[in-house]
């Protein structure tokens, strides 16, 4: 609550002060900003408003010392869009619209939108048991829905890997993962079913089903089947291939992550964009990229284990309010921070995107509230980072 209430205040403070509001035909360039025009679909007040509400958040996240991409759209209509900082903080490289951020967690949701999408075309069923994908998957009694909604009680290789005998210079993949849980068969969080347990392993492992039922591997396929058909030319999963150009992160203070063994792994994270590309992603998702009847079942809540707000679809976290359904997914590794935070009954997405660590990223909630006009209840924090997802 102290967190929601600090949101506020600094966002009363600003507003206050008067946040510089565009002429109705006027092309906003910003600071470190790539141009942004008016949106058609909107009257000029609201646009303002909208506007000056990002704005407001936006000189924020620049007093918090971020270094990334920032953007809010309304209806599929870019209000606010800005990029600060530097690529590579020790070269000076500046940040530009295509430059592509590790999304972290935030990769899940594309993982888990292609499995429905096999699942539609036949070739998955989610209530089949995984062994049958990956006959020597060495946990019975898992179900592909188990793995799409941290049902499986399986166990974390974030965790598990630190504690066996694996050379650490050498990379981890989604198929050594597996010959490594079929040699040690470390042990499970929980029965299958029983309990909510937020794990990267459940992805890994779908990234394989994926790779088994097409014949194609994992990376190949999503360039093939979501991003170049939806023209996210700045998108990629990233290999270890991939790694001496990608881009790089650092910690809060300014120092170089460097990669890890983990690195290799994708289909849990190592999917790279841009909040551009993203915004097609979310304009996909509302506009046919699966039926009605799938994407009711990924923004679904499975688990009521624990009480309150918070839930897990099918590769979606959820806020579940009285009058509100707010879909979302955080991502957190190494130093970069992702936030794809979605209102879709009143058409927000707001995207943010930093590869230098910044908690304030995560601190959203008090721009919805403010952009929709209605509190959420504030007794619950707004989106944290997995920690899942930190490499310990």
């Amino acid at each position: 609550m102290r967190q929601i209430f600090a949101g506020f205040c600094i966002i009363g403070i600003l507003i206050s002060c008067g946040a510089k509001q565009p002429d109705k035909q006027q092309t906003i360039v910003l600071k470190d900003s790539v141009s942004v025009k008016p949106a058609p679909r909107l009257s000029a007040s609201e646009y303002k408003r909208i506007w000056g509400l990002s704005s407001t958040f936006y000189n924020s996240l620049l007093r918090s010392g971020f270094n990334g991409s920032f953007l809010v759209a309304k209806n599929d209509s870019v209000i606010f869009e800005s990029i600060h900082g530097f690529v590579n903080l020790r070269k000076k490289e500046p940040l530009t619209e295509h430059s592509a951020f590790h999304l972290a967690s935030v990769s899940k949701t594309f993982t888990a939108m292609v499995v429905l999408k096999l699942m539609e075309e036949g070739k998955i069923n989610l209530d089949t048991n995984v062994q049958a994908y990956l006959p020597t998957f060495p946990y019975p009694g898992v179900t592909v829905k188990m793995l799409l909604s941290h049902r499986s009680g399986l166990p974390n290789y974030l965790y598990f890997m630190e504690k066996l005998p694996w050379n650490k210079k050498q990379f981890l993949t989604n198929d050594s993962l597996l010959k490594v849980m079929i040699r040690f068969k470390p042990p499970v969080q929980s029965r299958p079913g029983v309990h909510f347990h937020y794990c990267n392993t459940n992805y890994a492992m779908l990234a394989l089903i994926v790779e088994k039922v097409t014949g194609i591997p994992f990376p190949t396929y999503m360039k093939q089947t979501i991003f170049d058909p939806l023209g996210m030319k700045d998108t990629y999963i990233c290999t270890v291939n991939d790694l001496p150009s990608a881009m790089p992160s650092y910690l809060g203070n300014g120092r170089l992550e460097p990669w890890t063994y983990l690195d290799g792994v994708y289909g849990d994270k190592n999917v790279y964009s841009t909040t551009r590309d993203i915004l097609r992603w979310d304009q996909a998702l509302r506009g046919g990229f699966l039926s009605k009847a799938s994407l009711e079942m990924a923004y679904k809540p499975y688990s009521f284990e624990k009480k309150g707000i918070r839930n897990y679809g099918l590769g979606w976290h959820m806020f579940l309010y009285p009058t509100e359904k707010v879909i979302f997914h955080n991502g957190y590794w190494h130093g970069n921070n992702a936030v794809f935070f979605r209102l879709l009954d009143e058409g927000y997405t707001i995207i943010v995107l930093g590869n230098k660590y910044d908690r304030y990223i995560y601190h959203v909630q008090p721009l919805a509230e403010a952009l929709t006009g209605r509190k959420f209840d504030d007794k619950n924090a707004p989106p944290q980072p997995e920690e899942a997802d930190k490499e310990e």
